[in-house]
């Protein structure tokens, strides 16, 4: 089967969790109007469904390929390619100045996740792009923004993020690449840069590639780092492609999934010396990176909606198809497999979640919004804190959601889940990078409990639980079943993760390796109370709207039942991971390292 973009559920989420009327009234989004807004997702929609998920299947079994420095993208990829520059949508969310839409980011992340649902290999593409906008947009000169962004929104051209080298990983305080100054303004760069996501392809005529590397006087570790743009063509003072640049590809790897997405191995300054621009100013490449790192996060939590979401799918369909077995209650011949319960308990496993982490994603798109646009300096910084308290966990809850989804997915299929002409097992394998790129869930976790819960001591997160005991209240005021079953578990989720901001707070200086020791729980925690608070909202409104006999009542009910499943079945767990994080440190730090 083809994908199909959930639009109903998309666009209730958008304007009733997410309240696009108060994103569309910020000054500068005014142009986001419900109707614009539904207009372009639909035609998004159409093309991810018809243009892009076809070549999914095909691609991962005749992948991107590589050949005396050259790639070749999978069959197909480049002519999508270039429909999907010439559509505009590159620019979903890019200033109108260089030739973008201008929309809000809240329009831009079902666009993401719908491009991720149709085919997560040549999504990563514009991701990458999208991240090398944004360095530019913030830290570029004018010049370098003249010169890049037009191409880079229009998708002429495409953006690369080099941070990884052979002995540097997540540690780039190890990064050794070097950029020499020249008299002529320009550095030549020198270096090895491996796990570059598109970093080589035949998709675009230039590459412009973003790399971080150390000048001849920097200090040491990441306060010595600077960021430099490179280009794989020079580009000439009047816009058009000079020499080719001093970058080679010397490798693509062979990977467990996303094998369509060619990751290159680069090598600079072989030849002489790559030449590259400052981005910037010397020595804080890291704090401009980390500009496209958190916009590639966010991204990659849409990501594993998106997989999330297709290998959802695929298990409904084929559980509506397959015939097998008999209904437990009834009598007569064999029925389809979603009679059975555990199937049922395994499909609403998957959809509730899915729900969840989309409701906090885009409802976390909105406040991005408004941290960037609402006219009152204090609403614009509580909507930044609320943002960066939440991108830690859009990103890792939502990657480890997805893996354990696509995995369900394969269940469900049972043994032809395993076969791979089913195209079920590629949806896991594509899941399987994405709590590990841009930033393992520890690393997510890690920035959740230090940067964002104990730094302010626990001010951003009691504030957001502070948002949670109202719908807590809005719910106690129901007189429904299905509410007040939502009510007590979101509470109870509550009453955990308030304990566990506390315990953080209060013992990180002191036990710092207990502490850390739950961080992912933490994380992980956070997502489901969090995303509980949202299909609590989702419920509350959908139960006003069926009173009101307003609108679709069979989407309205299941968005209750829907709810209530992941109270039931995923907001239960909460308890289980406060205990494991306040009292269980000492069963992870109990062993020496030689018992292991």
């Amino acid at each position: 089967m083809s994908y199909v973009a959930p639009l109903k559920d998309m666009l209730f989420v958008i304007n009733e969790l997410a309240d696009l009327s108060a994103v569309n009234a910020l000054p500068g989004c005014e142009d986001a109007t419900p109707e614009t807004v539904e207009a372009v997702l639909e035609e998004y929609a159409r093309f991810c469904s018809e243009v892009v998920a076809p070549l999914n299947f095909t691609a991962d079994k005749e992948p991107s390929s590589w050949h005396d420095g050259k790639v070749t993208t999978a069959r197909g990829f480049k002519e999508a390619f270039k429909a999907f520059g010439n559509a505009g949508w590159q620019g979903v969310q890019h200033p109108v100045d260089f030739g973008g839409q201008g929309l809000p980011k809240l329009v831009a992340t079902p666009c993401i996740e719908m491009l991720n649902s149709a085919n997560l290999s040549f999504a990563l593409c514009p991701l990458l792009t999208d991240g090398a906008i944004e360095a530019l947009m913030t830290a570029g000169t004018d010049a370098q923004k003249k010169r890049y962004l037009a191409n880079l929104i229009s998708g002429k051209w495409t953006g690369t993020m080099n941070l990884t080298e052979p002995q540097a990983g997540s540690d780039l305080a190890m990064v050794r690449s070097r950029a020499v100054p020249q008299d002529d303004g320009t550095y030549k760069v020198f270096g090895t840069k491996i796990f570059i996501t598109y970093g080589e392809h035949d998709m675009a005529e230039n590459i412009i590639h973003m790399v971080l590397a150390r000048t001849p006087d920097a200090p040491q570790g990441v306060k010595g780092i600077s960021l430099f743009v490179v280009p794989k063509f020079l580009v000439n003072a009047d816009g058009s492609l000079g020499a080719r640049n001093d970058v080679h590809c010397v490798s693509i790897e062979h990977k467990l999934g996303i094998k369509a997405s060619p990751t290159a191995v680069l090598q600079f300054g072989d030849h002489g010396g790559a030449i590259g621009t400052l981005v910037g100013e010397e020595n804080r490449g890291l704090e401009y990176m980390f500009i496209m790192m958190n916009a590639a996060r966010f991204a990659v939590g849409m990501q594993g909606i998106g997989v999330a979401e297709r290998a959802y799918q695929k298990a409904a369909q084929y559980a509506k198809d397959r015939v097998q077995s008999r209904d437990l209650a009834g009598s007569g011949g064999p029925v389809s497999i979603i009679h059975q319960p555990d199937v049922r308990r395994m499909l609403m496993s998957m959809r509730a979640q899915i729900e969840a982490a989309r409701a906090l994603s885009y409802v976390t798109a909105a406040a991005f919004d408004a941290a960037h646009h609402h006219a009152d300096e204090a609403a614009r910084k509580a909507n930044q804190a609320f943002y960066e308290y939440m991108v830690p966990i859009v990103k890792g809850w939502s990657t480890e959601m997805s893996i354990d989804a696509a995995s369900t997915g394969v269940q469900v299929h049972g043994g032809m889940g395993f076969i791979e002409e089913t195209g079920a097992a590629q949806y896991y394998r594509d899941a399987r990078i994405l709590t590990i790129y841009e930033g393992t869930t520890a690393i997510q976790a890690n920035d959740l409990v230090s940067r964002k819960t104990a730094r302010d001591g626990g001010v951003t997160a009691k504030g957001i639980l502070a948002q949670v005991r109202k719908t807590e209240a809005d719910l106690a005021s129901r007189t429904s079943g299905d509410l007040a079953a939502i009510r007590n578990q979101l509470a109870a989720g509550s009453n955990a993760l308030e304990d566990v901001v506390t315990y953080i707070v209060a013992n990180l200086k002191s036990d710092i390796k207990g502490v850390f020791s739950g961080s992912v729980l933490y994380l992980k925690l956070a997502g489901i109370v969090l995303g509980g608070w949202q299909m609590a909202r989702a419920a509350l409104i959908a139960e006003q709207k069926l009173k009101a006999g307003e609108g679709d009542a069979g989407f309205y009910q299941a968005k209750i039942a829907t709810a209530r499943f992941f109270a039931d079945h995923i907001l239960s767990q909460a308890s289980g991971y406060r205990t494991a994080i306040v009292d269980g440190s000492a069963g992870v730090l109990a062993l020496a390292e030689d018992q292991f």
